[in-house]
């Protein structure tokens, strides 16, 4: 059993996120905690310079309502929203926190990405610990 759980989600990607939190759940030990996590990649300064970009806190508070919404319901369910690439930003946050297991949705992928989705494949190299990859 896993005390520190991570979640990845992508808001951008169409995945069942309850089903997710299920499968952590199953594998939580009793009195573990489940974190839900999405990171927002920084827009390059060549498009920030051109584009009408909303503030940072404004963005990041949308995605704590996202994530929130998710686990409404849930107990022992946290949410964070990171900056930077995720797949630097997840591995390092499972570091920080002494995560024991990332539990991340893979797309169907095409060729570019063949068995898993980039993101998927470099949390699974970079990360600290257990990582399981649904489909």
């Amino acid at each position: 059993m896993f005390s520190n759980i991570l979640i990845p989600v992508a808001l951008d990607h169409d995945v069942d996120v309850r089903e997710t939190i299920h499968t952590a759940r199953v594998l939580l030990a009793e009195g573990g905690k489940i974190t839900l996590v999405a990171v927002i990649e920084d827009a390059p300064a060549y498009v920030a310079e051109y584009a009408t970009v909303k503030p940072t806190e404004l963005i990041n508070e949308d995605l704590r309502k996202r994530l929130r919404a998710f686990a409404e319901g849930e107990s022992n369910l946290e949410v964070a929203v990171l900056s930077g690439k995720p797949g630097v930003a997840i591995p390092d946050l499972a570091s920080e926190t002494n995560a024991d297991l990332v539990v991340i949705n893979s797309h169907r992928p095409g060729i570019e990405d063949y068995f898993l989705g980039s993101t998927t494949s470099r949390v699974v190299r970079r990360a600290p610990c257990a990582v399981l990859v649904l489909r």
